[in-house]
């Protein structure tokens, strides 16, 4: 029997906890009547992730950004994505039912890459990434709306997410955000201020309307540029111009009554 709020897909990893969760909640699903989607193309009205913070971004960008609602249950290490503990499936079960639950939804980042060979686009839920290849420094002219801004040279420059200001942003010294604000964060990777190169050294904060313009320096122009994007990423050679922005895609993330975005950060970060 298919539910009001349609079918259910489980993602999982291969770890022995996160079959062995998966196991137990497909039986329970299936006990209580949950019709289970044999493919996320089945469009489901939720994908439940099983594992970590990474498996979920796996699975977003593998289902490409679907309009389906995910929950994660955790498996993994940090799950700061992930709302459940394998012991909560009975929870989960009763207040997805009774209607228990808001959805947060988590806006992403996009990249256009224009070279000698076309047009290319890229979306990230946590950041995107500007780096050269073979851990090279880059050099990189950078304008906010057509308003030239600086002129970089060092490791490379992170665009998080509010959802992303958590993760390598935060490595790199960035600030933590509120998913509630919307901006974009431009933060420097190792930054280099010279007579020929002056940039930030601290995060930029930019909002969701304006696009940042990045284009190669000429003197380096014939480098490959690396974009990475929550951890996956393409080379491209003879790169004109970039521009990023706020992604038009978005993330619904199943949230039950009691999620407090500021206690998990504390949790996770500082207990």
């Amino acid at each position: 029997m298919e539910t009001s709020k349609g079918k259910i897909y489980i993602y999982s990893n291969g770890t022995s906890s996160s079959k062995e969760t998966r196991r137990r909640l497909e039986e329970k699903l299936e006990k209580s009547g949950y019709s289970l989607a044999k493919s996320p193309t089945e469009d489901p009205g939720l994908i439940v992730v099983i594992g970590g913070d990474g498996t979920l971004l796996e699975a977003i960008h593998k289902f490409e950004f679907p309009e389906s609602k995910f929950i994660g249950i955790n498996t993994g290490h940090l799950g700061f994505f992930q709302e459940l503990m394998p012991n909560q499936l009975d929870d989960f079960m009763f207040n997805y039912r009774e209607d228990k639950f808001t959805i947060q939804e988590l806006s992403t980042v996009e990249i256009r890459v224009k070279t000698d060979d076309g047009s290319f686009h890229h979306t990230g839920l946590n950041e995107i990434a500007i780096k050269g290849s073979d851990n090279h420094s880059i050099h990189l002219n950078m304008s906010i709306d057509g308003s030239f801004i600086q002129r970089f040279s060092g490791d490379g420059v992170v665009i998080a997410t509010p959802a992303g200001s958590t993760a390598y942003n935060y490595s790199l010294g960035g600030s933590i955000v509120d998913p509630r604000v919307n901006v974009l964060q431009l933060t420097p990777i190792a930054p280099m201020n010279t007579i020929a190169y002056r940039s930030f050294t601290s995060s930029i904060l930019l909002p969701p309307e304006l696009i940042l313009g990045i284009s190669p320096d000429s003197r380096t122009d014939e480098k490959p540029i690396r974009i990475v994007f929550d951890g996956y990423f393409k080379e491209y050679k003879n790169v004109k111009s970039m521009e990023v922005s706020m992604g038009r895609k978005t993330v619904k993330l199943l949230r039950f009554e009691n999620y407090d975005f500021w206690a998990k950060v504390k949790s996770k970060f500082l207990l």
